[in-house]
């Protein structure tokens, strides 16, 4: 009897950049999935047993971690938010690239001096990130935390930073914001929950191998 295995997948940008390489896997979706118009979150796949959810990316990590999906993948700014230790992360998949940084208002930045911050006033989607990033700097940050729209925090007087992914920095500059630090290089991970990859060691092996030789197929194209 073939065991159930359920992979989780970030929507949007990084979803794109996944597909390849689970093709590259072997994992072809049923036609559904490509299909704009489709409503449907669950989907089978060319491999009996095997089952995609296309879910949002904060919550890849929460299915895999309570174990309603035995895969997933998502960026490690999401596992160092929740830092789950229900979940292991055995690949980078090398997609999804970006940072994390702190961004303030250009007219600010002339004048400030991030190394006599003592306490500050930040909004972002990364509460936890960000305060272990400043307590290690002995900085005591407040979290005003949003979903979305980071940068009008600071033109509409909710603070005066912000902490948020990086790609381009087109939406910053957009915003009259820039760089302060950096804090973390992102990408996503192949990532496993560790219950079934004790219960399941060499089915759960298996799949890590195939993405594995996908990754050094990709290298080699």
């Amino acid at each position: 009897m073939t065991q159930k295995l359920v992979v989780a997948l970030p929507k949007g940008r990084i979803l794109n950049e996944a597909m390849p390489l689970l093709r590259r896997a072997g994992i072809e979706p049923e036609p559904a999935f490509d299909d704009p118009a489709s409503r449907l979150l669950r989907f089978t796949t060319n491999i009996p047993g095997l089952e995609i959810v296309r879910v949002r990316s904060f919550d890849v990590a929460t299915f895999v971690a309570f174990g309603a999906a035995q895969m997933g993948i998502a960026g490690n700014d999401v596992l160092m938010e929740f830092q789950y230790p229900e979940i292991y992360a055995p690949l980078d998949l090398g997609i999804g690239r970006c940072h994390m940084a702190v961004a303030e208002p250009a007219a600010l930045r002339a004048e400030d001096d991030p190394g006599r911050w003592s306490h500050i006033r930040v909004a972002t989607k990364y509460p936890g990130i960000t305060r272990r990033h400043f307590a290690a700097r002995g900085v005591q940050a407040e979290c005003i935390h949003l979903n979305g729209a980071m940068e009008l925090a600071p033109s509409l007087g909710l603070c005066r930073r912000i902490v948020d992914l990086v790609s381009s920095g087109e939406t910053l500059r957009a915003n009259g914001l820039v760089e302060v630090e950096r804090i973390a290089e992102v990408t996503s991970r192949l990532i496993v929950n560790r219950a079934a990859a004790k219960t399941r060691p060499a089915h759960l092996a298996g799949w890590i191998d195939r993405f594995q030789g996908a990754l050094d197929a990709a290298a080699i194209a």
